[in-house]
């Protein structure tokens, strides 16, 4: 029986040292395993602005060499951008200085105008949005990428041709007129003219208003009638300012 015992304890003896060496060499070779490194982050992207910068390129002119103008006029162009960016339009859009528009005192609203440099040849194509420029010796204010585009935005001025190629109204007859005088850097000063005009033409709607480049008075004569404001405009004079015909349709 002893020997007996002697071997069975030998075995088991055996058994567990096995299990023990074999446990021991688990958890040495799961210390040796390297670890592999983090994944690389890649640097995160700038978030996009709110508001993408505003494009100072032009947008294509269309094709108008062939279209016959209705009206053509020459003069001295200029333009404008702040502080009318972004305000609302005499056609009640919202002034994009990079946008191919244009204002011009008496064509209709609306109408399709092409401009043509007289010195460099370059043309565009813009639309009659507001009214202006109010400056006696000029004819029509570009918008900003309009005035790139026919090489009057660095000048500040150019000598141009303007052809009318479309109107939605006729251009010699109808209409509602009246007649704007300004800019007034006083605003005591145009207030004082706005009661005289009301006492000499007491049938007409006289209103004074602030715009960006001071203080202005309109007259509209009874029916917005053109003859009226011709008349009226004919017998004005101001000592600061110009008077201007202008449209309002």
């Amino acid at each position: 029986m002893v020997p007996c015992t002697q071997r069975q304890r030998a075995i088991v003896i055996a058994v567990f040292a096995a299990l023990f060496l074999s446990g021991c060499g688990g958890r040495k070779t799961a210390r040796s395993q390297r670890v592999p490194p983090p994944p690389t982050v890649a640097a995160e992207e700038p978030a996009p602005e709110s508001t993408p910068p505003e494009s100072t390129t032009p947008p294509p002119v269309p094709e108008t060499r062939h279209v016959k103008p209705i009206y053509v006029e020459t003069g001295l162009a200029s333009w404008y951008g702040p502080p009318y960016h972004n305000h609302r339009g005499a056609n009640g859009e919202i002034y994009n200085q990079n946008a191919m528009t244009a204002a011009h005192r008496t064509l209709p609203l609306n109408s399709t105008i092409r401009v043509t440099n007289l010195s460099t040849g370059h043309t565009a194509v813009v639309r009659i949005t507001d009214r202006g420029p109010f400056v006696e010796d000029r004819i029509v204010d570009l918008s900003l990428a309009a005035a790139k585009a026919v090489d009057v935005w660095r000048p500040g001025t150019a000598e141009v041709r303007l052809e009318v190629l479309s109107t939605p109204a006729p251009i010699a007859e109808g209409g509602r007129w009246c007649v704007q005088i300004g800019a007034f850097q006083s605003e005591r000063e145009a207030r004082k003219l706005k009661e005289k005009l009301e006492d000499r033409y007491t049938g007409a709607n006289v209103i004074q208003f602030t715009g960006p480049t001071g203080e202005w008075v309109r007259i509209r004569p009874q029916g917005d009638d053109k003859r009226e404001a011709e008349q009226v405009a004919r017998n004005t004079r101001v000592k600061e300012g110009g008077v201007f015909l202008v449209r309002l349709d």
